[in-house]
């Protein structure tokens, strides 16, 4: 399941029924949970840890030093979840000191070929990063996300679950929950209906998205007249909604 080719540091753990591909590398603290296939010309460095069911293809760099100029050497680490799929020559990159010291993946992801994930980023769950997608430092990327080809998230960008981005669109500001965005720079256009429903929301529900969609951008109002109008509505779906677009940083897409 090694190839012979493969370099492999002896630190490594390398859990059961790991296939790694010719010429690939493994270095110093890494580890490689059972299930885990990696191709040819692989590169992983440490401190890297991967979880089970895991693939990796063809010239992909995981687990490298950030390319932040701050940074200096500190052993600063990279966690990747359960079943990912990671593409040709993606690279990620671990986290920095000025920040939680940690680039963090979840479960069940795809990363499609040569997206960039940099340092301290968050990724959630069943996340899809189509073709070059770019994320910069800091970004976080909610559960069920999908970033359309060739999207560049700026740096310390919040994504919220179930938003969408359209194709070549640049991401300067928050996006809520449930949007889908499209521009350059991003501006929203309406939910993620069609993604909604395959994951289960019922039509009750996704009306009442559609409708705090069309009070927070449609009605004119500020964003915390917006607010106060959708918490008297008392709905379960918007409680994640309403907490991102209190606590965004950068503030939201408008």
């Amino acid at each position: 399941m090694i190839h012979p080719t493969a370099i492999i540091d002896e630190s490594a753990i390398i859990g059961n029924n790991v296939s790694i591909g010719p010429y690939s590398i493994i270095g110093a603290d890494v580890v490689i949970g059972d299930d885990c296939w990696l191709g040819p010309h692989v590169v992983l460095r440490g401190p890297t840890t991967l979880g089970k069911g895991n693939k990796i293809f063809q010239f992909s760099s995981v687990g490298e030093d950030c390319q932040d100029k701050k940074y200096a050497g500190e052993p600063t680490r990279l966690e990747i979840g359960d079943f990912n799929v990671i593409r040709e020559c993606v690279t990620i990159h671990r986290g920095t000191v000025q920040d939680q010291g940690l680039t963090k993946i979840g479960s069940h992801n795809l990363l499609m070929a040569y997206v960039h994930v940099a340092h301290d980023c968050v990724v959630g769950d069943n996340v899809i990063l189509a073709n070059n997608t770019t994320l910069a430092g800091h970004v976080y990327v909610g559960d069920w996300a999908i970033l359309g080809g060739f999207t560049g998230v700026h740096q310390f960008c919040h994504i919220g679950e179930h938003a969408f981005t359209a194709v070549n669109s640049v991401v300067v500001q928050d996006i809520p929950p449930y949007i889908m965005a499209q521009g350059h720079n991003a501006v929203p256009r309406t939910i993620n209906s069609e993604g909604l429903r395959r994951r289960g929301f019922t039509s009750e529900q996704i009306m009442t998205i559609k409708r705090a969609f069309r009070t927070l951008y449609r009605k004119g109002l500020t964003v915390d007249e917006a607010i106060a109008e959708m918490e008297q509505w008392a709905a379960p779906e918007l409680a994640s909604f309403i907490a991102f677009v209190q606590t965004s940083k950068r503030g939201i897409i408008r």
